[in-house]
């Protein structure tokens, strides 16, 4: 060997930096960014973009747009949703558009997200984890809707991954940055969520004086908050207030079990209240109870391992971030969980390796052969459930949208205002604003109707069984299928206009 050739080789040696035991490979991103798109076609194909918004959605869009007015905004909600839809909501009134919008999004938050745990846990693992999470349907379903939960869990896999290789890292200051941005994330999209969800990352930092990270940690959250906390004192008299208002809204917070809540909604009721009825198939609701099996397997996994650090924090995340929505509240709706589903995601999927990988000899072929049957029936019941929700949403919003052009050809169009039952989804889609004066979205008085009314078309609707308002008692009645609704006669000529 010549002298050129052995330096040549030295420097060579020297460019290839093998990983420590703290330092794992990268691994390569792409199976990430593939699992990314396919998530992202799957939503345009099962949940489909003509699908209409839905009524939380028409509160965060409206305060965006200049083809509708705005909706009530209630005390809990958070503004980052309509900063999350302002690119296309601020300038189009396609719906299509705007989940084409959101579906990209999501899939390249899902990638961005994942890509954060690249060298804490194999690509296999990162790649399984993420199949998991874009497969349950209601990260299918919510993807592309404008809604707040599915980018906390976003926010969460990329705060907790990206702690961790600042942990295994300290000298590298990205892993910080990303932590900052996963943190503000979830405190503009829910604040209160943002707190649950990184209580064990702020006790770790506290217990082990890691200042930067907790500096990481706090700044995100703060910036995250702070939209929320300025219209605390502008809108609601004051930060306590605001909690006051919001606690009233969601009825009450304190003790409540709503574990049997959140079973029953798994079946595809997006909001489970009051939540009566009957539990979902034990098919459907299955992997559910496999969840906290597998949890703990990882952690002994992990322990066995010497790894436990990178397993036990997002198994505490995900434990904080389901507690309030499974023990606070007396309601449920099934994306409240997004963001401890997408931190349970990195450790059941490292446990499931676990389980085809270490049988040895005849039982490894049969315990892979389950697996295989495992992960189609739970595609399969997860499928049906998404196919079921996504033709009862649409078949619900289909409803609003015949209302509003029942309202049209009675006369009720833009500029107007639609009160009572349902006003906010089908003032919206009849192109009015909308309002109320009592409830949890009480935004207007009965004189002030009553005012509006002088100037332009107000129609009040009741639902089944319902009671019409006292001030729209004397107004025409018309029957719109299942609803009543009382159009205010038209004041005299010249006071429309």
């Amino acid at each position: 060997m010549t002298d050129g050739t052995g330096a040549l080789l030295t420097r060579t040696r020297r460019r290839v930096r093998r990983p420590g035991p703290g330092h794992p490979p990268r691994g390569d991103a792409r199976p990430l960014a593939v699992l990314a798109a396919v998530f992202t076609l799957a939503q345009l194909a099962l949940v489909r973009p003509g699908l209409g918004l839905g009524w939380d959605e028409i509160v965060y869009t409206s305060q965006v747009t200049s083809h509708h007015p705005a909706a009530f905004f209630s005390a809990p909600r958070s503004r980052g949703v309509s900063l999350l839809v302002a690119p296309v909501a601020s300038w189009s009134d396609s719906t299509a558009l705007l989940r084409v919008h959101l579906a990209v999004l999501s899939g390249l938050g899902l990638f961005l997200a994942l890509r954060a745990w690249r060298g804490l846990f194999p690509t296999r693992v990162l790649v399984t984890a993420g199949a998991f999470f874009a497969s349950l349907w209601v990260s299918l379903f919510y993807g592309p809707q404008a809604m707040p939960n599915y980018w906390v869990a976003v926010g969460a896999l990329t705060a907790v991954g990206c702690f961790l290789r600042h942990r295994a890292d300290p000298a590298s200051g990205g892993p910080l940055w990303a932590v900052v941005a996963g943190a503000a994330l979830m405190a503009l999209m829910r604040p209160t969520d943002a707190v649950w969800t990184t209580v064990p990352l702020l006790a770790l930092t506290l217990a082990g004086r890691h200042w930067r990270a907790l500096l990481a940690l706090t700044g995100g959250l703060l910036a995250g908050a702070v939209p929320w906390v300025i219209e605390a004192y502008t809108a609601f008299g004051g930060l306590g207030e605001r909690f006051e208002e919001a606690s009233r809204i969601q009825g009450g917070l304190g003790w409540h079990i709503a574990v049997d809540d959140q079973l029953r909604s798994l079946g595809g009721r997006a909001l489970c209240r009051p939540c009566t009825g009957s539990m979902p198939h034990p098919v459907i609701t299955l992997w559910w109870f496999a969840l906290p099996l597998l949890a703990v397997l990882a952690l002994a996994v992990a322990v066995r391992a010497r790894r436990t650090l990178r397993t036990l924090l997002p198994l505490a995340c995900a434990t904080t971030a389901a507690l309030p929505y499974l023990f606070l509240i007396a309601y449920a709706a099934p994306r409240f969980l997004q963001p401890a589903y997408a931190l349970l995601a990195i450790p059941v999927a490292d446990a499931l390796w676990h389980l085809v990988t270490a049988p040895r000899g005849k039982w490894r072929p049969a315990v892979r052969a389950l697996a295989v049957l495992a992960l189609a029936g739970h595609l399969a019941a997860q499928l049906t459930v998404l196919v079921y929700t996504v033709d009862r949403t649409a078949d619900s919003r289909r409803d609003w949208a015949r209302t509003a052009a029942a309202l049209h050809r009675l006369g009720v169009r833009p500029p107007c205002l639609v009160t009572g039952f349902e006003a906010i989804p089908i003032g919206y889609y009849t192109g009015c604003s909308s309002g109320a004066i009592a409830g949890n979205n009480e935004s207007t008085t009965a004189g002030e109707i009553l005012r509006t009314a002088d100037r332009v078309p107000v129609a009040a609707l009741t639902g089944p069984d319902g009671a019409p308002p006292g001030y729209a008692r004397p107004w025409p009645v018309h029957r719109i299928g299942e609803l009543e609704a009382r159009i205010a006669p038209a004041p005299g000529p010249g006071a429309r206009g």
